[in-house]
């Protein structure tokens, strides 16, 4: 299938599918939509709500796609000071020729922490790697229905191609998975609004908030585990 690198709204790149017309973020902005979905309605409201002193925060990425959730993560580590154990599934990686031509970094602002992008990208495969002192990323290359975790994770960024495109992604099935990977009190952040979606989420036992959601988008969702 064809892809093609872009410019979103911000400024910031993202890859295209024509055939699908359906890309990796949203077209009015891919770091705008992502420190919104992910870090503002994510990792800050779970910080808000817990402690996390003692312990790694654990996220899960559905999608982990061009890193950049993961960077954006690594960066927010940074500055608040957090240990974080990171893992990112990925059906189908970014070929190396695209990750070169992806504006992140700069766009960030953050070319101190180039190597650690290209670190991300070049890393092997299920394995943990200690991208800083303070953040350990572990890549899996395995489909969402795969996903055998029990318990494991504090937070889910929920980052799946639309259901428009690949509705399997959004189903019952998917989402008792993610409710199993999370701890009591996990959190899953995503960026769809669908009634659809919302009701595949409560019908596994989460609790749904309808968000603001990012530029060009009016809602999003966000899944509690009771």
């Amino acid at each position: 299938m064809k892809r093609e690198i872009i410019i979103t709204g911000d400024g910031s790149t993202s890859i295209h599918f024509p055939e699908w017309d359906e890309q990796y973020h949203s077209k009015h902005g891919a770091i705008q939509e992502a420190n919104h979905v992910f870090i503002d309605m994510g990792l800050a409201h779970i910080l808000d709500q817990q402690q996390y002193a003692s312990s790694p925060l654990h996220i899960l990425e559905i999608g982990f796609g061009t890193g950049l959730n993961a960077f954006i993560t690594f960066l927010e580590a940074q500055k608040r000071n957090l240990v974080i154990n990171y893992e990112g599934i990925e059906a189908y990686p970014v070929l190396p020729e695209e990750v070169d031509k992806l504006n992140y970094v700069s766009a960030l602002n953050a070319e101190n922490h180039s190597a650690i992008f290209t670190t991300m990208h070049s890393s092997s495969w299920d394995e943990a790697i200690t991208i800083s002192k303070n953040f350990t990323l572990t890549k899996r290359q395995q489909f969402f229905k795969d996903i055998k975790a029990n318990n494991a994770f504090n937070l889910i960024y929920f980052d799946a191609f639309g259901a428009r495109v690949q509705p399997d992604l959004w189903t019952e099935e998917i989402f008792k998975i993610m409710y199993t990977a999370l701890k009591p009190n996990g959190v899953l952040t995503t960026y769809a609004a669908k009634g659809s979606v919302r009701r595949a989420m409560q019908a596994v036992g989460f609790k749904v908030e309808r968000l603001p959601g990012p530029p060009g988008k009016r809602e999003m969702l966000r899944a509690t585990k009771p």
